[in-house]
C-alpha cells in the first residue's frame, strides 16, 4: 500500500476509538438519566430524541403509529448496511453498559488474566433465538423479544434496581445537608419493587456483568436477537475490519483486546457478524496491518496505486451522531387512615388497569417491552411492573397499582415518554374523558355501613364526582357509585382505609371507553346549603 495513504489513513483510524468512545458515553449518560431522574430535569418532549434510534422500541412504534418520526430502526439497518454493527457500540445502552463493566473489571486484573482469544460462534443458540423471537412478533407476541430486548433490559435494571439506590443516597443526603442547614435537596418516598417482578433484572444484571467480566461481548454474540440480526446485515456492510496479510506478524494483540472474540489470528480473518466495531485492534496494532475500510479498497501491501474509494472515514459520523438526551419524580399522597378487618368480601377484579393511552389490554401487551420508562416517569408511581396480572407472556408490563398511589387527573406523562407506540399520546382533554376503568363498592366492606362511622375519603378525591355521599341514616352518609362518569383514576380505590381489602375498587376495561361528563348543576343542587360564615 502507498506509505503516504497509509500515514494518513492512520492518522484518521486514531481517532475513531475516540469518537466511538464519546458518542456512546453521550448515549449511555442520557437515556441512564431517562430511567433514574427522579426531580424531572430531563423534559419529556426530550424523550423521543435521545430514544430515535433504539431498534425494536422503534418498530413496534412504527409498526403502531407508521410514521416518518419512528424510523429510527430504518436508520440503524442502513447505518449496518454501510458501517457494520456500530448500533452495538455506540447507541445500544446496555451493549456500551457492558464495555464500562468490562474496562472497569479490566483495571482489577493482573497482565495475565488482561486477556480475550478467538471463540468459535454459537450459532446455533443465537440463530435459534433469533429465529424464534420472529415467530414471536410473526404471530402477535413480543413476550420473548421484551425478555431479551437490550434496551428494554436495561430500561428495567435502571429503573427497578438503580432508581431506588440513587434515591435511598439522595435521602440520605438530605439529612447530612440538614445538619448544616442547607435545604437544596429534598426527601423523596418510594416503591421498592417486590421481588416478585424485581428478580428478572436481577438475573439480566448478573448474567450480563458475568459475561462482560470473563467474556466480553458475549451476551451481544449469542442471546441477544438485536445483536443477532444486525450481525446478519453487518456481513454484507461496506465498511468493515480488514487485516493486511503482508504487514499482520500474527502478534495476537488485537484478538487480546477484542471483546466480541471474532479475531482469527491464525487465520487472519475477522468475523464481522460478530465484529461490533469498537476499533480497539485498530488501535493497539504496532504494524499497521489492521484497517477500517470499504469492501472494495485495494488492500494490497505491495500496491502504489491511488484508489477511487479512498474517502475521508468521517462521512460515518454524520448518521453516528443522530439523537440526544422521562421525567420522573416522586409525589406521595397523605397515607389513608387505615382499618384492618378479616371478615370482608373479597374484591373481584376481571381485568387489570392498562395506563390511559394504551387503547387496550390486547394493544398495550402487543406493543409494551416492558422497559419501564413510563414506571420511572409516572409522577405519583402509580405504574408498577406487573405479576401476573396480564397472565405469564405480560410479566413485568406496567399496569396501575392502586394499592400504591392513585393516577393524577391532569397528568399524560407515561403517553409522552412511551418509546414503543404501546401507550399513545393524550391530550389533556382526551386524558380526562379516557375511561380506563369503572368504579364498584361493596357496601359490606365500607366502615359507614359496618362500623356506623363517617368516612368519604373516596369521594372526597374523585375528581369526576363519580362516587358521592347520599344520606344514609342518622346524620350518616355513604358513597354511590356512577361508573358512566368514572375514568378508573383509582383515587377512590388508594384513599379506602379498610384492609386488607378495600371497600371500593376500579375493575379495568378491557378495552378503554370514552366517560361520560358529569352533571354538575345536579351535583352543586345536592350539595347541603350552609350559612355564610360571618
Amino acid at each position: 500500500m502507498d506509505r503516504h495513504y497509509l500515514t494518513c489513513l492512520n492518522m484518521r483510524e486514531g481517532h475513531l476509538k475516540l469518537f466511538r468512545v464519546i458518542v456512546s458515553l453521550v448515549f449511555l449518560i442520557a437515556t441512564a438519566l431517562l430511567f433514574v431522574d427522579f426531580r424531572g430535569l430531563i423534559p419529556p418532549s426530550w424523550t423521543s430524541y435521545i430514544l430515535y434510534l433504539q431498534f425494536v422500541p422503534s418498530l413496534l412504534k412504527f409498526i403502531t403509529v407508521f410514521s416518518v418520526a419512528s424510523i429510527g430502526f430504518i436508520v440503524i439497518i442502513v447505518v449496518t448496511l454501510l458501517f457494520g454493527r456500530v448500533y452495538c457500540s455506540t447507541v445500544c445502552p446496555l451493549g456500551i453498559f457492558q464495555d464500562v463493566v468490562s474496562n472497569i473489571s479490566q483495571r482489577f486484573k493482573n497482565k495475565r488474566k488482561k486477556k480475550y482469544r478467538f471463540s468459535k460462534p454459537h450459532n446455533i443458540l443465537r440463530y435459534s433465538i433469533l429465529a424464534i423471537s420472529i415467530v414471536f412478533v410473526l404471530f402477535g407476541g413480543i413476550f420473548l423479544v421484551y425478555l431479551l430486548d437490550p434496551y428494554s433490559n436495561f430500561g428495567r435494571i435502571f429503573s427497578d434496581l438503580f432508581r431506588p439506590v440513587v434515591i435511598s443516597i439522595n435521602n440520605g443526603l438530605v439529612k447530612v445537608f440538614e445538619s448544616f442547614d442547607i435545604y437544596s435537596l429534598y426527601p423523596v418516598d418510594y416503591h421498592f419493587f417486590d421481588i416478585s417482578t424485581a428478580w428478572f433484572p436481577l438475573a439480566i444484571l448478573g448474567l450480563v456483568t458475568g459475561f462482560s467480566i470473563f467474556r466480553g461481548r458475549l451476551y451481544c454474540n449469542t442471546i441477544c436477537p438485536v445483536g443477532t440480526l444486525l450481525g446478519l446485515l453487518s456481513k454484507a456492510s461496506l465498511y468493515k475490519i480488514r487485516i493486511d496479510s503482508a504487514l499482520c506478524t500474527r502478534c495476537g494483540q488485537c484478538a487480546v483486546v477484542c471483546k466480541s472474540e471474532c479475531i482469527n489470528v491464525k487465520e487472519m480473518s475477522v468475523d464481522h457478524s460478530r465484529c461490533v466495531d469498537c476499533f480497539n485492534c485498530v488501535q493497539v496494532c504496532e504494524f499497521d496491518s489492521i484497517h477500517y475500510l470499504p469492501q472494495k479498497s485495494n488492500y494490497v501491501a505491495t500496491s502504489s496505486g491511488t484508489d477511487s474509494t479512498k474517502r475521508d472515514f468521517i462521512t460515518k459520523s454524520i448518521v453516528y451522531g443522530i439523537g440526544l438526551l422521562g421525567i420522573s419524580k416522586y409525589v406521595r399522597a397523605e397515607e389513608p387512615y387505615e382499618k384492618s378487618r378479616e371478615d370482608l368480601v373479597p374484591i373481584n377484579k376481571n381485568h387489570p388497569v392498562s395506563p390511559p393511552g394504551s387503547i387496550s389490554i390486547k394493544h398495550f401487551k402487543d406493543k409494551c417491552t416492558a422497559c419501564h420508562l413510563c414506571v420511572s416517569a409516572c409522577p405519583t408511581n402509580v405504574l408498577q411492573p406487573s405479576f401476573l396480572e396480564y397472565g405469564f407472556t405480560g410479566m413485568m408490563q406496567p399496569h396501575m397499582d392502586f394499592h400504591t398511589n392513585y393516577c393524577n387527573y391532569d397528568c399524560t406523562i407515561c403517553s409522552e415518554v412511551c418509546p414503543t407506540g404501546a401507550i399513545l399520546p393524550l391530550t389533556m382533554e382526551g386524558k380526562k374523558k379516557t375511561q380506563i376503568g369503572r368504579v364498584h363498592f361493596i357496601i359490606e366492606n365500607c366502615v359507614v355501613y359496618t362500623d356506623n362511622t363517617a368516612c368519604g375519603s373516596c369521594s372526597e378525591h374523585c375528581p369526576t364526582q363519580a362516587v358521592r355521599m347520599i344520606p344514609y341514616k342518622d346524620d350518616l352518609t355513604i358513597p354511590e357509585t356512577h361508573p358512566d362518569i368514572c375514568v378508573g383514576c383509582g383515587a377512590c380505590e388508594y384513599a379506602c382505609p379498610v384492609r386488607p381489602v378495600r371497600a371500593i375498587y376500579v375493575d379495568g376495561n378491557f378495552s378503554h371507553q370514552i366517560a361520560q361528563e358529569p352533571e354538575f348543576d345536579e351535583l352543586e343542587k345536592d350539595l347541603p346549603e350552609e350559612e355564610f360564615p360571618f
